[in-house]
């Protein structure tokens, strides 16, 4: 088989707590995208819990594969590759999408290749926006994960990342502090539309810092002591959630965009790529693009459905790498965390 030959790639991505498959078509047309939801089977918990995510997978991964070949139009036959998310994530969840990937390769007699779950965040920006073409930087913000890189031709350069907390967790944990529902980033940003960002000056984390690293626990904490002055979260009005959500969510995207501001001219870059889940965050999206019109730099946010984790973007990713030559064995292994590269 010649490179040009992998028209339909499929994806199947499973780090976290969704199973989603997706057909794409020479790399950037999306032919069908499934995801099936856990947040049912979550939220009685406040949070993911690994052991159930994974059983999950189980039950659905089948599924879910036949019904995004189903939307595609086409069978398992016309597949020329897979590709799969082999980490970083939580290595239960993982190993049902990659053994189920390596099996369905093998009894197809195709390649199968493993996708870094950021190297597919980082390619739904350019799914989004075909014209957008390295160098550029890219930000990553999601539950597991806040940093920003330099993506390049050959690659990544990994600028600065969270010191603790990724922001996508602190959304969830001051959604548990203000007596929210899960998921938390929806809930604390729907409730911060009710209120004043500017009723509690929060700390900016690490912008006084040198480099383009992040801190979020700070923050957190600084959100938990608020509470715990109004009397706890079982006292908090609905104006003391409205209001404490808003200034906690300005805090949190504002460093987020003055950060990406640095970097785009500390690099000398043109244009921001904001992916992963909290890219979907109404107040980062407008904060980000107003500052790049002032500043003149592109800004790029995929749409929602690409945002949060989904199988497209893996299928892209591993498009670009079987066209590349890179393949991997049937005894790939899933991997919990490591840099991109």
């Amino acid at each position: 088989m010649s490179d040009r030959d992998f028209v339909h790639v499929l994806g199947i991505e499973s780090s976290c707590d969704e199973m989603a498959c997706a057909v794409v078509r020479d790399g950037r047309e999306i032919l069908a995208s499934v995801v099936h939801s856990q947040e049912d089977v979550h939220r009685p918990y406040g949070g993911v819990v690994p052991e159930l995510a994974s059983r999950d997978h189980v039950r659905a991964v089948s599924s879910v594969a036949l019904r995004a070949l189903a939307e595609s139009g086409l069978a398992f036959e016309d597949v020329d590759g897979v590709a799969v998310t082999s980490g970083p994530g939580l290595v239960g969840s993982l190993l049902v999408g990659l053994s189920f990937g390596k099996a369905l390769a093998y009894r197809l007699g195709v390649p199968v290749v493993g996708v870094h779950h950021l190297v597919g965040h980082l390619m739904s920006a350019e799914l989004a926006r075909p014209d957008l073409a390295p160098p550029y930087l890219g930000l990553v913000v999601s539950g597991g994960h806040t940093a920003l890189y330099r993506v390049h031709r050959e690659g990544t350069d990994l600028l600065g990342e969270t010191r603790d907390d990724a922001v996508g967790e602190a959304f969830d944990k001051v959604a548990v502090l203000l007596g929210l529902g899960f998921p938390g980033g929806p809930a604390v940003s729907a409730a911060a539309r009710e209120g004043d960002a500017s009723a509690v000056a929060f700390p900016r984390p690490m912008l006084e810092h040198p480099g383009l690293d992040f801190s979020y626990s700070g923050l957190k904490t600084a959100v938990a002591l608020e509470v715990e002055a109004r009397g706890g979260t079982d006292a908090l009005s609905p104006g003391d959630v409205a209001d404490v959500a808003a200034s906690f969510e300005a805090a949190a995207t504002d460093v987020l965009v003055r950060r990406a501001r640095k970097a785009v001219r500390q690099e000398g870059l043109a244009a921001v790529a904001v992916v992963g889940g909290v890219a979907a965050n109404r107040r980062l999206r407008s904060e980000m693009a107003r500052v790049g019109r002032r500043h003149g730099f592109d800004v790029v946010f995929p749409p929602p459905e690409l945002c949060t984790d989904n199988a497209a973007m893996i299928a892209a990713a591993g498009a670009r790498l079987l066209r590349r030559g890179v393949r991997d064995e049937l005894h790939l292994n899933a991997f919990s965390r490591a840099p991109i590269g």
